[in-house]
């Protein structure tokens, strides 16, 4: 075996690490952090999504998330409403669709960057073995 399972766990964090650093540079000239920009998306995907989800979906506690909200609603990036019980639904405003199409060219940029050394059977192969490790998104 060449790569023993702590050494490809390692490299995944690696890159990982190295997509937060540079998505974080890129997004900063439209002064949005990733987890802002990671909001936009999944609220675009997901219009009406409850704190609660988006914690999940951008790997915050809802506490954390609650506070990020809150201070992306007095930017004007996304609207909050109640809804049943004592959820709170979140909608993109106007701007804040416009930040999350802008923020996600750059972070294209980024990505596409980051894989280029692969070829597109490489790219496939590694997407299709990532699926098979993570197995079903519960999240989905």
């Amino acid at each position: 075996m060449k790569y023993r399972p702590a050494d490809v766990a390692l490299a995944v964090k690696r890159l990982q690490h190295r997509h937060h650093r540079a998505l974080s540079r890129a997004l900063a000239p439209l002064g949005l952090s990733l987890v802002q920009w990671d909001t936009l998306r999944h609220l675009y995907r997901k219009p009406d999504a409850s704190l609660h989800d988006l914690a999940v979906l951008t790997f915050q506690t809802d506490q954390s998330f609650g506070s990020l909200a809150v201070r992306m609603a007095d930017r004007g990036l996304i609207e909050r409403a109640p809804g049943p019980g004592r959820a709170v639904r979140h909608r993109l405003t106007e701007e804040g669709e416009r930040l999350r199409v802008a923020g996600q060219e750059a972070v294209d940029t980024v990505i596409v960057t980051s894989f280029q050394s692969l070829t597109a059977e490489q790219l496939d192969l590694l997407g299709g073995l990532l699926d098979t490790v993570l197995g079903p998104d519960p999240t989905v």
